[in-house]
């Protein structure tokens, strides 16, 4: 109960302690202490140079509203206003996000945190956008009768491509050959526990995985650091959530009769169309490691004593239109690929890095306070993460989740030597603290539709084939409060409870 209550404080302490006056002076005291100073000192007494100490002001409490605002559009547009949010999204969020960054831009006269969520996302889409064009043209065509083992293997195999390819990618890749491989009977829980173990929690092991740890990697996490820290609650998360499904299937993969059957002959064959674009794969995954804060060899674009990258996006956008280009037809058609499911992530990204820098600098804010410093642990990093990365989008609570565990400890998240030396564990417990935060960010992203981009994406192929998917609280009651939450409960009392 008392972790359960600290959680609580946490969440809401982030935002509403900072509605009140005293919380507003105290941030604008703490700017004006920083402000002068061209250096923070860290627990090993280094001096290293801190960005965003500009002679600008800090943003005001009411800047976060549009933020707010868009993620709560995000999570009930699609419910409750479908068709005014489809035709308008766009417009929403990158009219949100404009009106803050030019309040950053003419008001606050700070140039500085605009750019960076810039450059952050012109990183964040090109890879995302590259393995989504990539996969989509690769179709794997599998005639071979469905039994509960081939579908928790290819649910496995799943989960280990999701690491090499993004969940966006596996999930494209993968979704409608699972679908034909349980023709005649698939039913709504085959597509639940997909996007469970191949749309989420398999993701976990590299930055490409899913978009929370490729930002963490963006912001200084080392790209080896997530396997070797996420990898044994990964498995044991699958490895549950594998035996559950092969029971749940047992029991009910034969609801229908065999000889309620269409009379279908299985050759047992495995096919692959569009694999040239495994290359293509290739060339993308090979271009992450193109990073100019990791080989100074490699070109960059300095701007306030940090490098950001461009040749890797260049690579990285230049395959996405290749591999269109030269994709074979067939493979293209039988996925039925198209770019809408993309499109609605670039633009409601574009909203979401433009719109979530004042609440991520409110959250440091806080995090650097005694009440905000007091309530940060892994327990509450955990659990804190988690329930927003159910209801929002993963990607931008870890970044405020990441960014509150930091300042807590006199760390900057826009400062990549301060994020690097977090993960290494140089500041106290520093390392499983953001173990917590990266996991539950990916895992929780299971819990509803929205807490993960692929989570839709499948939703709407199912549908395209027929498949009567549950509501979104029907997903909520009926799978991932009785299956998911127990699982992330034990995943939490084996490697966070007790520590």
């Amino acid at each position: 109960m008392k972790n359960l209550f600290a959680v609580f404080m946490l969440v809401f302490g982030m935002v509403f302690l900072n509605l009140i006056p005293e919380a507003n002076a105290q941030t604008e005291a703490q700017t004006e202490m920083t402000s002068g100073d061209s250096a923070i000192h860290h627990n090993d007494g280094e001096a290293v140079h801190s960005e965003g100490h500009d002679a600008h002001g800090s943003a005001p409490i009411w800047l976060v509203i549009p933020f707010v605002a868009l993620l709560l559009m995000i999570a009930t547009g699609p419910l409750f206003y479908e068709n005014f949010w489809h035709h308008n999204y766009p417009k929403i969020a990158v009219g949100l996000a404009i009106m803050v960054v030019f309040y950053y831009l003419f008001v606050l006269h700070n140039v500085h945190g605009p750019v960076h969520a810039l450059a952050e996302y012109i990183q964040f889409i090109a890879l995302l956008s590259s393995l989504y064009i990539a996969s989509g043209g690769i179709l794997i065509e599998i005639d071979k009768k469905s039994t509960p083992l081939a579908n928790v293997t290819l649910l496995l195999v799943g989960a280990l491509v999701s690491n090499l390819i993004g969940t966006t990618g596996a999930s494209m890749l993968l979704i409608r050959p699972f679908i034909r491989l349980n023709k005649g009977n698939i039913q709504p829980y085959h597509i639940i526990f997909f996007i469970f173990m191949v749309s989420n929690i398999g993701g976990s092991l590299t930055p490409i995985g899913d978009p929370p740890l490729f930002l963490g990697f963006l912001k200084g996490v080392p790209f080896f650091w997530t396997i070797e820290h996420n990898w044994p609650a990964w498995a044991l998360a699958l490895l549950l959530l594998a035996g559950v499904f092969y029971v749940i299937d047992r029991k009910f993969g034969k609801s229908i009769e065999e000889e309620d059957l269409e009379e279908v002959v299985y050759t047992n064959k495995f096919g692959l169309i569009g694999s040239r674009n495994f290359l293509w794969l290739l060339v993308i995954i090979g271009s992450v490691f193109l990073d100019p804060n990791v080989l100074d060899w490699v070109p960059a674009i300095n701007y306030d004593g940090q490098k950001f990258s461009f040749l890797r996006e260049i690579i990285m956008l230049s395959v996405a239109f290749m591999s269109y280009k030269f994709a074979d037809q067939k493979a293209i058609k039988g996925n039925e690929f198209n770019f809408e499911p993309i499109l609605e992530v670039a633009f409601i990204f574009i909203g979401i890095f433009g719109t979530m820098m004042p609440a991520l600098e409110l959250v440091g804010n806080f995090a650097k306070s005694p009440e905000g410093a007091a309530l940060i642990t892994h327990n509450t990093l955990y659990w804190g993460t988690g329930v927003l990365s159910g209801v929002l989008d993963n990607a931008p609570t870890y970044l405020n989740f990441l960014a509150a565990a930091m300042a807590s400890q006199g760390a900057e998240i826009g400062v990549i030597e301060d994020v690097r030396n977090f993960s290494l564990d140089n500041y106290e417990d520093s390392s499983f603290e953001l173990m917590a935060i990266s996991l539950a960010s990916v895992f929780f992203g299971a819990m509803t539709y929205i807490g993960n981009g692929p989570n839709f994406m499948v939703k709407s192929i199912a549908e395209q084939n027929g498949i009567k998917m549950p509501s979104f609280f029907g997903y909520i009651i009926r799978f991932s409060l009785p299956i998911l939450l127990p699982i992330l409960f034990i995943i939490w009392l084996v490697f966070f409870a007790f520590v």
